[in-house]
């Protein structure tokens, strides 16, 4: 009897400590039977998914789902849940207020024995989105300008390399035209760097519309910029997209009271 005592008192304890942990750990906890109907989830997971647990008790975890991952990403992870009980990844789920958000998941299949059937799956996730957006957002910087967004020298040879091959393979035709800026740095020097960076970002506009979203306008130097023409029909249509952008950047630009011609 003495033993059962203390064998009930250890069980008890960890029961608490289990709960204390669900309920602390800044990790989302979601708990559903084999059926897929949600359990019980912790404050974390209120915290993170916008949901309280009144939503989302008896509901099936589908309704985080974000329109990001086809049926195939769902099917793939069932899969090897079922086949060795755990699956590791990451997941875009929707907030309950339609944002969507990254999350490192963990999904486990939890059984009373090793050879029985499952009777619990856990889910125990973090919110990542903004580690994910600050290593996009260095990623970005490492292929484009920072004061125009364009793209720069790398990103510009790596698509070149690209439009390249796929000119070879597709036998069609590539122009680069390369555009230099008379007399910007005399406007920067009388002006100031401020206004001169105004007028790049201006001009860097105006570029972008003169051509197709499949062609590639790149800042390469202070005032320099290159144009990949992807496909151009003939040379009439190189000469064309030219004309087009000269005009462009001929009119006249008005920044902080100074017009530019």
């Amino acid at each position: 009897q003495a033993s059962e005592v203390t064998i009930f008192k250890e069980t008890e304890q960890k029961l608490k400590l289990a709960a204390c942990v669900f309920d602390n750990t800044l990790d989302g906890v979601l708990i559903t039977d084999i059926h897929g109907a949600i359990l019980s989830v912790n404050p974390a997971f209120v915290e993170i998914t916008g949901y309280s647990q009144e939503e989302v008790i008896g509901k099936n975890p589908r309704i985080l789902q974000s329109n990001r991952h086809g049926p195939e990403f769902y099917s793939d992870m069932w899969k090897e849940i079922k086949e060795n009980g755990l699956w590791k990844g990451e997941v875009w789920n929707r907030h309950k207020n339609g944002e969507d958000y990254l999350q490192r998941m963990t999904v486990s299949m939890v059984r009373r024995d090793v050879d029985d059937e499952p009777m619990r799956y856990v889910s125990v996730f973090s919110d990542i989105t903004e580690l994910w957006r600050k290593d996009e957002y260095i990623k970005h910087l490492a292929f484009h300008d920072p004061l125009t967004n364009l793209p720069n020298r790398t990103l510009l040879m790596e698509r070149l390399n690209q439009k390249l091959l796929s000119s070879e393979r597709e036998c069609c035709d590539l122009a680069v035209m390369f555009l230099d800026l008379d007399g910007f740095k005399i406007i920067n020097d009388q002006y100031g760097h401020n206004i001169g960076d105004e007028l790049l970002k201006n001009i860097s506009s105006r570029l972008l519309v003169q051509v197709r979203k499949s062609d590639t306008v790149a800042r390469v130097g202070g005032d320099e910029f290159i144009f990949i023409l992807n496909k151009p029909q003939n040379k009439d249509d190189i000469i064309y997209v030219g004309n087009r952008i000269i005009n462009a950047i001929s009119e006249p630009i008005d920044i902080m009271g100074e017009t530019f011609n």
